[in-house]
């Protein structure tokens, strides 16, 4: 389901927003770095994670969230400089277990993994 441009912007820095919200609530929105996103080979996007509090509130009253991410460096449409994706996808966030353990050893920093799986991918520029 991710594209090959898609893959193509995240091994270029720039800002991820993750957005959740709960059952009517207004929405939370947090930020990370492209360079922390993992894809694993089912295609799910792991991210390390050191607070999102709110997030993970909301995720438990409702698991979509979506994810807008981008780069300058990867040409977009009509010859645009840069392109950006939209992804929809079911959050969970882990404190345990293999892959937890795997990114824990790269990033230190974190206390907790969000988990997403992708929904829908949208390329937006």
């Amino acid at each position: 389901m991710l594209s090959k441009k898609f893959f193509e912007v995240i091994k270029h820095e720039g800002v991820v927003s993750i957005t959740s919200w709960g059952s009517g609530e207004s929405p939370n929105v947090r930020c990370t770095w492209n360079s922390f996103l993992r894809i694993t080979e089912d295609e799910r996007i792991l991210v390390p994670i050191a607070g999102f509090t709110s997030v993970q509130k909301d995720v438990i009253k409702n698991d979509k969230v979506i994810l807008t991410l981008g780069s300058r460096e990867i040409e977009g449409f009509n010859g645009y400089q840069g392109t950006g994706f939209l992804i929809e996808g079911q959050a969970r966030f882990l404190d345990a277990g293999e892959e937890f353990g795997q990114m824990k050893e790269r990033y230190s920093f974190m206390n907790k993994l969000l988990e997403v799986t992708v929904e829908s991918q949208r390329q937006l520029l």
